[in-house]
């Protein structure tokens, strides 16, 4: 069994105490290994060396951190198998999704390298009578990442590439659930060059979570996963004077007009409701039909969801399982709870019969159709392959379906009407809008973020945003006495 401990000053540390967790692998239900967790301690001792490597990178040229950058992404690129199967394996996700989610931190990577670029300030030339003015972005010092379960490589590689670069050292937080991608994400660094202490990686749970927050010497902390947490996370770490990023849940919809191409609407339904087994904050989990079309479209999406393979995600198979027993027994509680509700069941996940040796977590995709906005599988973000189909008469009801619901992460539009298109762009109050794309999470150079209840703090993921985040402005002032004033000899030094 596989002991995984912090890393904490460029090496794995001995653990301290007796609080450890299990690893399981879902697929099979076996515990694989024990995670230490973190006291205030060891969290302490993680900043403390976060700390002590800051001056050293904070001072690093800029072309040297990005030697050092381009080095961690050719080996990551190099060794990405390595990695994907260590995301299967804990976390149940396939093994194309989970090389999917390396790719799409790869992109962070790839654009932190570009890093001397970002960080160019301004110059005003005589602001005043020979006074002259720049502008600088300068580092904030150690950064905490607390990350969730469902993207063990790709969400802390939405916030350490960008923080890492701009000068910053770094504390994540993973998952207990799947600990592992991080420490093999820490050797890499090490690999690639980084000097100690500028990457660390901390265990734990709510304790750990809570030292990182509380501590003085943690400047900034981003966070993803529930919204209630990315409230208490915002709300304890801005108490302590911390800038604060905290991504919060989510309520997807998919609106699908009269005149959309409904083949690739089933399509998109089923790949954004039922991939990475539904547990993704951008994850479709309610598709609003139109009323004239929503029969065929609901026929459209159970053909195509019968045809998935359910299973370990080394065999093959289109869907995995879900990260705990716990989780999918919460999961299968929401399938009670809309067929009580009185939802209409088109499939029913609730009795698998998976490609997988052992017991595992395994549900299949369920699609319910007719719920309506009262009930609990509408109202709550329930992270598993439960896709709900909400059917409305028209373009209106649809958008304003959209706009009353208190998440704001994630929506799409299918349709082939531009001017229908252009107006829920406009008008819809969500952060990241997909025009027939059902998962719009932008790209590297954009910035990942939600509104309303998907965020807490002013500044979304990666992007500009990102480099705004993990940096403070400051603006110099001067002026310098010109050599005729009499008080400096620019000429040649002589002996008198």
């Amino acid at each position: 069994m596989q002991n995984i401990t912090h890393w904490i000053n460029g090496k794995p540390v001995e653990v301290d105490g007796s609080r450890f967790g299990d690893v399981t692998n879902p697929a099979t239900g076996k515990i694989t290994g024990r995670v230490a967790l973190a006291s205030k301690a060891t969290t302490d001792e993680a900043v403390a060396a976060a700390a002590a490597a800051f001056p050293g990178w904070r001072d690093t040229s800029l072309a040297r951190r990005v030697q050092v950058l381009f080095a961690f992404r050719e080996l990551l690129n190099a060794r990405k198998s390595e990695l994907a199967a260590i995301i299967t394996a804990e976390h149940g996700k396939v093994l194309e999704d989970a090389l999917g989610e390396i790719a799409r931190g790869q992109e962070v990577v790839e654009f932190a390298c570009g890093i001397p670029h970002l960080l160019k300030g301004g110059y005003t030339e005589s602001a005043s009578t020979k006074v002259d003015v720049h502008s600088l972005r300068q580092p904030l010092g150690v950064a905490a990442i607390i990350s969730p379960f469902n993207f063990p490589a790709m969400v802390p590689m939405w916030f350490f590439p960008v923080a890492i670069a701009a000068g910053n050292t770094v504390v994540i937080k993973p998952s207990e659930k799947d600990p592992t991608a991080a420490n093999w994400l820490a050797s890499l660094w090490k690999e690639a060059g980084l000097p100690d202490g500028v990457f660390n990686v901390l265990h734990g749970d709510k304790e750990a979570v809570d030292a990182l927050l509380d501590s003085p010497e943690v400047s900034a902390v981003s966070f993803v996963g529930s919204t209630p947490i990315a409230r208490y996370v915002y709300e304890r770490g801005t108490a302590t004077g911390k800038r604060v990023q905290a991504l919060g849940g989510a309520k997807n919809h998919m609106l699908v007009l009269p005149d959309a191409d409904l083949n690739l609407a089933a399509d998109a339904a089923v790949n954004a409701g039922f991939g990475a087994a539904g547990e993704r904050c951008m994850a479709i989990s309610a598709v609003v039909a139109v009323d004239a079309i929503a029969d065929e479209l609901v026929a459209k999406i159970a053909e195509r969801t019968r045809t998935l393979r359910i299973g370990d995600g080394t065999r093959g198979c289109d869907m995995g399982p879900l990260i705990t027993a716990a989780h999918r027994d919460k999961v299968a509680g929401y399938i009670d709870a809309g067929i009580e509700q009185g939802a209409t069941v088109v499939l029913d996940g609730r009795h698998p019969s998976p490609d997988a040796e052992g017991d595992g977590f395994f549900l299949n995709p369920t699609l319910f159709d007719n719920v309506t906005p009262d009930m609990t599988i509408y109202q709550d973000e329930i992270f598993g392959p439960v896709l709900s189909v909400v059917r409305v008469p028209g373009f209106d009801e649809g958008l304003d379906l959209i706009n009353s619901n208190p998440y704001g992460n994630g929506t799409a539009i299918f349709t082939n009407d531009g001017g229908a298109a252009r107006r829920f762009e406009n008008e819809v109050t969500v952060g990241m809008v997909g025009i027939n794309v059902p998962i719009p999470v932008p790209m590297a150079y954009y910035s990942f973020g939600g509104w309303k209840n998907s965020l807490f703090g002013d500044t979304h993921a990666y992007g500009a945003d990102g480099v705004h985040f993990f940096t403070r402005g400051k603006v110099v002032t001067t002026r310098w006495q010109d050599p005729s004033h009499g008080g400096l000899n620019l000429g040649f030094p002589t002996n008198s």
